[in-house]
């Protein structure tokens, strides 16, 4: 029963409860208990159901002919450089918020659309950050390409959802099903840090990107151990 417990789908809690409680002779009365196995439950069959919607989205090639794909591209532009119109679709505009070339679609190969959602996501909850990040990432000396390392961070937010590493994190933050919204979050939170993280260490060049991209991962896993975690920008 308990090792049926952690594969149930969310339907199936509320019977796994009762079964766990049962084959444990505990006292279905205790409401206490009950509760925070419910919780529990939830929690582990959410986490499992919000790396696949993650994938899902991660699989989900961009494309230029989907309309909504393209509005999404356009409001990150937006949200990011409100002062400047985009003069044309195919533009070297884009080099400006950090993508690598003349059509951003390139840039989403390896993180599919998760990779726009995400940088969508920041820039529209935390508009002020991504702007002030945005203008940092511009550094005469310190600079670095923007949407580019913004792609390269939802790689590093995917693979610690994916081989477990934001459990204590999720299961702090909600009480229940974690949903897309609170891996976004833990995006934000990567994006913020990163940008301080790099201005603190001064590399010597963006050539060197690489090897400070993976202490900062270590640095991350690092905190992510504490039973206790919770890595948020809300916090």
């Amino acid at each position: 029963v308990l090792r049926n417990a952690v594969h149930v789908e969310e339907a199936e809690v509320e019977k796994c409860v009762r079964d766990v409680m049962k084959e444990k002779r505990i006292e279905q009365r205790d409401t206490g208990f009950k509760a925070n196995l419910h919780i529990s439950l939830l929690q582990i069959s959410g986490y499992k159901k919000l790396y696949l919607n993650v994938e899902n989205l991660r699989k989900v090639p961009y494309d230029s002919e989907n309309e909504e794909h393209e509005e999404q591209l356009i409001e990150l532009w937006n949200l990011l450089m409100p002062h400047e119109n985009l003069k044309a679709r195919i533009s070297k505009q884009w080099c400006d918020i950090g993508f690598q070339g003349d059509d951003p679609k390139t840039d989403f190969r390896g993180m599919g659309l998760l990779g726009l959602v995400n940088l969508v996501y920041f820039s529209k909850h935390y508009t002020n950050e991504a702007r002030q990040i945005l203008s940092r990432s511009n550094h005469p000396k310190l600079g670095y390409s923007y949407a580019i390392v913004g792609i390269n961070l939802t790689e590093m937010a995917y693979s610690l959802l994916k081989n477990g590493a934001l459990k204590s994190h999720l299961y702090n933050m909600v009480a229940g099903l974690p949903q897309m919204e609170h891996f976004h979050q833990f995006y934000c939170y990567l994006v913020y840090e990163f940008d301080k993280f790099w201005f603190e260490e001064e590399p010597e060049s963006i050539m060197h990107f690489n090897q400070y991209r993976e202490k900062f991962h270590e640095k991350v896993k690092g905190l992510l151990l504490d039973c206790n975690v919770i890595l948020t920008l809300q916090n």
